[in-house]
């Protein structure tokens, strides 16, 4: 095509987002927030115990690679000139644990997803040493319970079971990383050179990371015996890492030389999308958990009520940093890919949608979906799912509807818990991620809370937000995040219709339900080969 029929936009912005269940590349106008173009891969995860969830860093930075060079290409056919792409935003699924040889590249085991459980047995033994046997020993600085979902375990865990990790560690050669330093390294030159950083927002992920100082903190790497010298360095999330290098094992070369600046956790990602950047504004996204945020300004709030705190974002290395409130519910999204994969009664995840409203009840059946333990706001690991209520009349599609209802009633747990711990009750819920396409689960979630359900038309939030912080960092500024450069977003509202009086029935119900899963799981069996 020649350059003159090439369409000019002015400056794009790309983003990675990197998730549990697939990586993406999404370009953006910086101008008009407008989305151009995207290519998305599936990611395969593997269960290879019970409880235990991997993935491949090696396919996770394939698909990457292959993302950009898809995206590009589907750029090209538009006639839009990819050398007006001036950065690059990394959002990633967060607390998934690798660790990699400095020296050859290659990752020293699959990278530990943050749903993992045979950490529980590391975890109590963690909870054992502390004064009063209390989980929340070292919730003043890190903002989080000693849990299976946090990356520190995970690491502990690979330091005393796999031996390549731990002579890695030894001899001064291994990295550790969450996905987004994983995939900065890689592709800022690996080990040529590459960068080996995190953001704020995912190291406040580790329990390694003082949310006060903003930094490593000696004392919490202590407690788990994890040499400092193989963290990342902190940076903000809004700054230029480092450029893009051209990968001789990859076809990649499209997007050699542009700088990489922008890094948030995909739910902080989603925050800056929503441009939830006031205290008292929050977004609760739908993937493959569930996740709201609340932002609580320039102070860390420590709740009272079992959710998190965590670093929202800091936009700048001079800027300050804002935290938020965070309520994690582990499955989402994935109880409707357990429907599909592990009892086939949809074929799609689309599916469950149409099989729900055929029935519009879940006519006194409630699904529990506990399957990695209870987290916000009750934090029990011992916990399985449970379907309670069944009759003789209930079918499968009475199984999707409560299934669609467990995603609604776990939101409004933690709904609660945050009004609690704020003294301000929200007045509507801003929604996104790939479930508020269900437009019977949205209606549903205004149902159950008894408050408007807000969902913007571009769903994108978490690439969004990561394209915004890249676009805006120093060195780069072809993004605005000033109020009044901010463009307005249409959306599409989900008013409550069901009185409140049943709405409460249900919920209790639910609580009922909920009561009946705790204390499953006493202690973990030894598994085969002697691992606990």
């Amino acid at each position: 095509m020649a350059a003159s029929d090439r369409i000019m936009l002015g400056p794009l912005v790309g983003a990675i987002d990197q998730g549990t269940s697939s990586t993406r590349f999404l370009v953006f106008n910086a101008k008009t927030a407008e989305l151009l173009s995207h290519h998305q891969v599936e990611i395969k995860q593997k269960f290879p115990k019970e409880g235990w969830v991997e993935q491949d860093p090696m396919q996770i930075l394939q698909s990457v690679y292959e993302c950009m060079e898809r995206t590009c290409e589907k750029l090209a056919q538009l006639g839009i000139d990819i050398s007006n792409i001036k950065a690059i935003g990394v959002s990633n699924q967060r607390e998934t644990t690798v660790v990699w040889d400095k020296i050859t590249g290659e990752p020293l085991y699959n990278a530990i997803v943050w749903l993992d459980l045979r950490t529980q047995s590391t975890v109590e033994r963690l909870i054992n040493r502390t004064p009063g046997k209390n989980k929340n020993h070292l919730k003043h600085k890190t903002g989080l319970p000693i849990s299976t979902y946090f990356s520190a375990v995970k690491l502990r865990w690979l330091m005393d079971n796999v031996d390549e990790v731990r002579s890695a560690v030894h001899s001064g050669r291994a990295m550790f990383g969450t996905i987004d330093s994983w995939l900065i390294w890689s592709l800022t030159g690996a080990k040529n050179g590459g960068v080996h950083c995190t953001d704020v927002t995912n190291a406040s992920r580790t329990m390694l990371f003082n949310v006060h100082t903003l930094d490593w903190d000696p004392e919490l790497c202590q407690f788990f015996d994890i040499p400092m010298e193989i963290l990342p360095k902190v940076r903000s999330s809004s700054e230029i890492y480092g450029l893009i290098k051209i990968c001789s094992s990859m076809k990649s070369g499209s997007l050699t030389g542009v700088p990489i600046s922008g890094c948030l956790g995909d739910q902080s990602a989603a925050l800056v999308g929503q441009m939830c950047f006031k205290d008292g504004q929050a977004k609760n996204t739908y993937g493959t958990g569930c996740f709201l945020l609340y932002n609580t300004g320039q102070k860390p709030v420590m709740s009272e009520h079992g959710l998190l705190t965590t670093v929202a974002y800091k936009l700048g290395r001079d800027k300050s940093a804002c935290y938020a409130l965070e309520g994690s519910v582990a499955i989402a999204g994935a109880v409707v890919c357990w429907l599909k994969d592990n009892l086939g009664i949809i074929q799609s995840p689309e599916e469950v949608e149409k099989l729900a409203a055929s029935v519009g009840t879940s006519y006194g059946c409630y699904f529990v979906p506990a399957f990695s333990g209870l987290y916000a706001p009750y934090w029990e690991p011992s916990a399985r799912g449970i379907i309670c209520g069944l009759t003789q009349f209930t079918n499968r599609s009475h199984i999707a509807f409560a299934a669609l209802e467990a995603v609604c009633f776990q939101t409004r747990e933690i709904l609660d818990a945050m009004n609690k711990d704020s003294g301000i009750p929200l007045k509507q819920l801003q929604v996104d991620g790939g479930m508020t396409n269900n437009k019977l689960l949205m209606q549903l979630q205004a149902d159950i809370l008894c408050i408007p359900v807000v969902k913007p038309s571009m769903p994108e939030t978490t690439a969004l937000g990561a394209a915004m912080a890249a676009g805006a960092a120093e060195g780069v500024r072809v993004w605005s995040l000033e109020p009044e450069d901010l463009t307005a977003v249409t959306c599409e509202r989900f008013e409550p219709q069901i009185n409140p009086e049943e709405s409460e029935f249900r919920y209790a119900r639910w609580k009922k339900a909920v009561a009946k899963s705790m204390n499953w799981e006493t202690t973990e069996p030894l598994n085969g080969n002697g691992l606990k």
